[in-house]
């Protein structure tokens, strides 16, 4: 760690060193007095070992970078007036932005019990990490935030969500140098290259090299300063470096790079907003390396500590029980002088509040960061705009997501003035049938344009990178800040945010008990290109499971469809979109698919979740159905409905039910699930004793799964996709998988008692066709004709 501060200019009067300096001392000291104090809040007795807590929890290391960052943009906010809020990404740091909030006020006024004097100061440091408190994290508990700081790499990607669309807002963004070793930070450094310096706000990212992790150095910070200022500079950035370990020195260098940043960024927006820029800016950011636990202590049981890696977490870990460790600590709470920083009843003094903004100007206070709070209703149009005509079942197909895209293009042209939607992917927007959102707006994009190119525009709403992570950080800083949007995926990769849908499904579940959280738009996944009709690319391709990921987290936050044709789509996006604190997942084809249902028909069966085709099956109500055929999928379906035919041409006798299932909760028990159906309706729906062939779209066991409590579930046989893929014809895929047609049908002659024996002609010839199939497409190379060109007759 450098040791030495790099000359700059004098941007504070010596008042403001010394208001910024008190400010930082006792942010400071409730950072520390968190992780440590039980009681005696301001040291007027001696510190004993009553009053430190029996389990020291929390993170101290980067905690007075954060404590830096922030009193310098309470005084650029105050000074400029700016709307600005701050990205936290060593989010473990929770408690600097916790003292900082106390500070401010904001704290206060969201939980009025935390008092701004001694006794709040005592209920703050009782709270943090401890039994029936706050997180030791940043959370949603803690004002100001919209990032949750338990897992690292996403900080940057929100930051640049945060200020799309909103131009004037100022997005500060703290990156810790470990969190920079992650593979989702080191690709949102091109969040540069999308923001409109017209329409959106401005991102100020502060690179925190403070030279440890937990355990090791960091990559960033032993790079040499030369090596380092390129790579930030091919990023796109103009770094400004601020370095030292005197309080006052970089106190005034980070002042002058704070106020550089700003007037080249106020430069960079005035100049494209007049129209006097048409390249890619060099947008500034700021390199602050600082000492690892800054001002905390040097040596700990004659180790270094200040500087290195053991700063971490806890310093001193054995205050209650080391008389020397407990003399150490109460030497660096002194340090600070509190006496100096709050009055007799434990206010903070007036210059300690000197650079504190006001009202909503507080970082902590900042509707932002509340997003809810500016969220407006999606003008969405009306259905019938959009519907595919349906006289009969299975007579005609349509692509359901290019239907979805005409829907989605008249969102764009009915958002274009209020900017508050957007569409994110990975590179797939044209190839999931997507395209007609190019209609009403363009793909961002700031970097060179070709005459080759198509659709690009520096104002476009439509944002493709081929990065899944970045992609979801994008919209989730979107939505959490007030608007609304869509993330389309190939159902393979979607995998790659697994750990990102985690936390932000562990947000909207923390926040539902937050009563000062106001709800935001939900985060819907369009799931296409998926496992049934990835034939052409094979194997790699192929993976349903994201589904199961997502039904193993909250139930109240997340939700699961399967809508099997254009209509059935049509009603659910319809339904998502305007749904509020959800993880919406929507699973449809983009490939022809037969319209099953009219749209009348889908917006009812989409609110039943699941329900009986009676036109599909032989099960008149007149008595109880023999089998039960059940679906979830637009493949599945279409291969139910033809064993459904199969069945009534061969075995006309036999009463088949068809069920479809479109919201996969309605599996679940009520009690597990606010979707699921009370036993009684289950019951009546598939029976308690039936056999009940199920065609999924998924991992076969989900199902189990979800429905293992029910009564039929000793009948219930599940067929879906088991890790048999490769490139091949699509009838094939389903084959590979015995989730076909024919093997559907000998799976009713197999489960249904007294069938196996009358219908054992029909079942060889079920399995002949298998056998027919395999041989023709090694010959031919595609389908059966009777495969591709079947239609539902019945």
């Amino acid at each position: 760690m450098p040791r030495t501060s790099r000359p700059a200019p004098a941007a504070l009067s010596d008042r403001e060193l010394r208001t910024l300096d008190a400010h930082w001392r006792a942010a400071n000291y409730l950072t520390v007095s968190q992780i440590y104090l039980l009681d005696n809040p301001l040291l007027r007795e001696p510190l004993l070992p009553e009053h430190i807590k029996p389990r020291l929890l929390g993170h101290w290391g980067t905690s007075p970078g954060l404590n830096l960052v922030h009193t310098h943009l309470n005084r650029a906010v105050k000074q400029r007036d700016l709307d600005a809020i701050c990205i936290w990404g060593p989010g473990h740091g929770g408690p600097a932005v916790l003292a900082n909030s106390w500070l401010e006020g904001s704290y206060t006024d969201t939980y009025p019990d935390i008092t701004r004097d001694a006794d709040g100061m005592a209920k703050l440091f009782r709270q943090f990490s401890f039994p029936g408190g706050v997180p030791s994290h940043v959370a949603p508990e803690t004002p100001g935030s919209i990032h949750e700081g338990g897992e690292l790499g996403y900080s940057l990607a929100h930051a640049y969500g945060a200020a799309l669309d909103n131009p004037g807002l100022l997005v500060t963004c703290v990156i810790g140098d470990g969190e920079a070793e992650t593979g989702p930070l080191a690709a949102s450094w091109h969040g540069n290259k999308f923001l409109d310096p017209v329409h959106d706000g401005a991102v100020l990212p502060v690179l925190h090299l403070n030279g440890y992790k937990i355990a090791n150095p960091t990559v960033l910070a032993r790079l040499p300063e030369s090596e380092l200022d390129s790579l930030l500079r091919g990023y796109g950035h103009e770094p400004l470096y601020v370095t030292g370990e005197d309080p006052m020195t970089v106190h005034q260098a980070m002042a002058a790079a704070l106020d550089s940043a700003l007037e080249k960024i106020e430069a960079i927006q005035r100049a494209a907003r007049e129209g006097d820029a048409t390249a890619r800016p060099a947008w500034p950011m700021i390199v602050l390396r600082t000492p690892k636990g800054w001002t905390g202590p040097a040596e700990v049981d004659g180790l270094p500590v200040e500087g290195t890696w053991r700063a971490h977490q806890v310093p001193l870990d054995q205050v209650r029980d080391n008389p020397a460790h407990l003399a150490q600590l109460e030497a660096w709470l002194r340090s600070y002088r509190p006496e100096e920083l709050f009055d007799g009843h434990g206010r903070p003094i007036e210059q300690v509040l000197a650079c504190v903004p006001e009202g909503q100007r507080r970082l902590g206070a900042n509707p932002h960061a509340n997003g809810g709070l500016l969220l407006r209703e999606l003008p969405l149009p009306r259905l019938e705009r959009y519907a595919v005509p349906v006289d009969k079942p299975g007579a005609t197909l349509h692509e359901p997501t290019r239907v979805l895209g005409d829907l989605l293009a008249q969102v764009m042209a009915d958002t274009a003035e209020r900017r508050d939607f957007r569409l994110v992917g990975p590179d797939e927007t044209a190839s999931n049938r997507l395209q007609a959102v190019y209609d009403a707006t363009g793909k961002s994009w700031q970097a060179d344009v070709l005459p080759t190119d198509e659709h690009l525009a520096h104002d476009g709403r439509v944002m493709e990178i081929l990065s899944e992570h970045t992609c979801q950080g994008w919209l989730e800083g979107y939505l959490l800040t007030g608007r609304h949007g869509l993330f389309s995926c190939y159902e393979a990769f979607v995998h790659i945010v697994d750990s990102m849908v985690n936390q932000h499904i562990k947000w909207l579940r923390t926040t539902r008990r937050i009563p000062w959280r106001a709800p935001i738009a939900s985060l819907n996944y369009l799931l296409t290109s998926h496992v049934w009709r990835q034939d052409h690319n094979g194997f790699s391709h192929q993976d349903p499971g994201f589904v199961d990921h997502v039904l193993n987290k909250s139930p109240e936050a997340v939700r699961v469809y399967f809508p099997p044709d254009a209509n059935t789509l049509l009603a659910v996006a319809d339904h998502v979109l305007r749904s509020r604190d959800y993880v919406n997942v929507v699973v449809a084809g983009k490939q022809p698919c037969f319209d099953w249902l009219g749209l009348d028909e889908a917006r009812v069966h989409c609110a039943r979740g699941a329900g009986i085709w009676p036109w599909a099956g032989t099960d008149d109500g007149s008595r109880e159905p023999d089998v039960v055929l059940a679906c979830a999928g637009d493949v599945p379906t279409q291969e139910v409905i033809a064993a459904a035919g199969l069945l009534r041409l061969h075995l006309p006798d036999l009463a088949v039910r068809v069920v479809n299932v479109v919201d996969l909760a309605r599996l679940m028990p009520a009690e597990e699930h606010p979707h699921g159906m009370p036993d009684a309706e289950f019951d009546a729906l598939f029976t308690r004793d039936k056999p009940v062939i199920f065609a999924y779209h998924g991992y076969p066991w989900l199902i189990h799964r979800l429905a293992y409590r029910r009564t039929v579930h000793p009948h219930l046989h599940v067929r879906g996709y088991k890790e048999s893929g490769t490139t091949t014809t699509p009838f094939d895929m389903v084959v590979r998988n015995d989730l076909d047609r024919y093997r559907l049908v000998m799976d009713v002659i197999d489960r249904t008692p007294g069938l196996a024996v009358r219908a054992a002609a029909v079942r060889q010839q079920m399995a002949d066709q298998r056998t027919r199939h395999h041989d023709w497409i090694r010959e031919h190379g595609t389908d059966l004709p009777e495969i591709a060109d079947w239609h539902w007759n019945a």
